[in-house]
């Protein structure tokens, strides 16, 4: 059994109405798993999982990769945004809480893989029928053209699904 980091999170929930609310959410990151894939799980059970290097670019320049935008916003903020077919979820983070639980993730990776040596996977997300987050169900849907970040080269993203 690898280790895995977690880090326990607030985050705000930002809302079209005039008030915004704090959120808890687990950081999450298995050392064992070769595509270097952070997670996201929220309150409601759902966990998104995205390429650690979409979550680190995003800290400085905004990125978009299939279903999961992210940007800085301001020196100490950074927005998180999700689509699904229930609609979208914005987060605002604060920047130092995802610094510090990437920096955790760098120091206990091996340094036989880099990120730099391996192709972005999509995101995807699935709903967590349970408290357990290990043997969680993946299901994926087709393809949908991510936008391509200017002057970076295209990258695929796919739409979350339901699990």
């Amino acid at each position: 059994m690898s280790p895995v980091i977690e880090e326990h999170a607030r985050a705000r929930l930002i809302t079209d109405g005039p008030l915004t609310r704090p959120v808890p959410v687990d950081l999450r990151y298995d050392l064992a798993d070769e595509r270097r894939t952070v997670h996201i799980g929220l309150p409601d059970g759902t966990d998104w999982a995205f390429g650690r290097d979409l979550l680190e670019r995003g800290l400085r320049t905004p990125i978009e990769r299939g279903a999961v935008r992210i940007w800085p916003c301001g020196r100490t903020q950074l927005i998180v945004e999700l689509h699904s077919t229930d609609g979208v979820e914005v987060f605002q983070f604060e920047i130092r809480t995802l610094i510090r639980f990437l920096a955790r993730t760098r120091t206990q990776t091996p340094a036989a893989s880099p990120d730099a040596d391996r192709t972005p996977q999509p995101p995807s997300r699935t709903t967590r029928t349970d408290t357990s987050r290990t043997d969680m169900p993946r299901t994926t849907r087709p393809d949908k053209s991510a936008q391509q970040e200017e002057g970076a080269p295209q990258e695929s993203g796919a739409q979350p699904a339901h699990g």
